[in-house]
């Protein structure tokens, strides 16, 4: 996939077919719409062009905002280019750029800059200054400019629309299954593996330590069923996300402990899919007590692994 940074009139493109947007988490919802650019560009053979802003209109119009992120960049663009799309153009989001009237956008950005000939958006789109210009705005000015606009209805779950937003929500107190139905796939954190105080190992349960991503949506305090991936290896696990209150409490931070054996980790790229809650955080009166603890807990988390992987086995 090409990554275009910025838009220019001299730059032709083979029937472009665009979509437009942050895309973070590439949801249920994402997928349907960039299935819809990618198979519409091919049978025209055209250009499938996702167009998305850098950094996140957030972080400039409403810096105050702790806003965090489902997706990192370099996943973003790996999923853009396994949904088929050609080109991922990302433009500067800057004060300057929100101040474009929805009108302007249109001309200079999407006819001229990019040459769209056919847009896929969401139902309730916004865009321009204000966030003032609406779906029929958009369908007005395609008449005018040459590109045609196709409104697409927003994929409903369990009565709710599937959204970035309600994603980060589930996933922010825990309930990380939920959270995979509407992203069709276990939320999942990746980073380099530290090292800890080895307390896990006294506990009988040798543990990875992870930093958590500042930038990153993080699911709430407790103990998890997991998938540890190393490079090419899937193994089942439990991840526990917190401070260590039994232990005085410290940094949050994410550890995880691989059941099927030991693993030298120190040092190498740990990536954990988050497959269900088993309970909160807690502290406990002794280093025996928590031992006990965890043993239940790794009990727990076979039980709904097992479960997850008859799941996948039999679809």
């Amino acid at each position: 996939m090409k990554v275009t940074r910025g838009y220019s009139d001299e730059v032709v493109r083979p029937y472009p077919v665009g979509t437009i947007g942050n895309f973070d988490g590439h949801h249920l919802g994402h997928h349907a719409l960039l299935k819809q650019v990618a198979e519409t560009a091919r049978h025209a053979h055209g250009t499938a062009v996702v167009l998305t802003f850098d950094p996140h209109p957030v972080k400039i119009l409403a810096p105050h905002v702790d806003l965090r992120f489902l997706t990192s960049r370099e996943e973003k663009r790996a999923r853009f280019e396994q949904a088929g799309i050609d080109e991922m153009v990302s433009l500067e989001f800057t004060q300057e750029f929100a101040s474009l009237s929805p009108g302007m956008f249109a001309e200079q950005v999407l006819s001229k800059g990019l040459g769209l000939k056919e847009i896929f958006v969401g139902q309730h789109f916004v865009f321009g200054h204000k966030r003032a210009g609406r779906i029929g705005d958009l369908v007005a000015l395609g008449k005018r400019f040459g590109f045609i606009v196709h409104p697409i209805p927003p994929v409903v779950i369990d009565g709710g629309v599937v959204s970035s937003t309600r994603i980060r929500q589930l996933i922010m107190i825990g309930k990380v299954d939920q959270a995979a139905v509407l992203l069709g796939r276990h939320y999942a954190l990746s980073g380099v593996v530290s090292s800890g105080e080895g307390r896990g190992r006294t506990l009988g349960c040798p543990t990875a330590n992870l930093p958590l991503p500042p930038d990153r949506v993080a699911p709430a305090d407790g103990i998890y069923a997991s998938v540890a991936i190393i490079g090419k290896e899937r193994h089942d696990s439990v991840a526990y996300i917190g401070t260590r209150p039994t232990f005085n409490g410290g940094e949050r931070r994410l550890e995880v402990s691989i059941l099927d054996g030991r693993h030298e980790l120190y040092g190498r790229t740990l990536t954990v899919e988050f497959i269900g809650r088993i309970r909160g955080d807690a502290s406990f009166d002794s280093g025996e007590a928590l031992s006990r603890q965890i043993t239940a807990d790794v009990d727990s988390a076979r039980g709904i692994l097992r479960r997850y992987h008859e799941t996948i086995g039999g679809r």
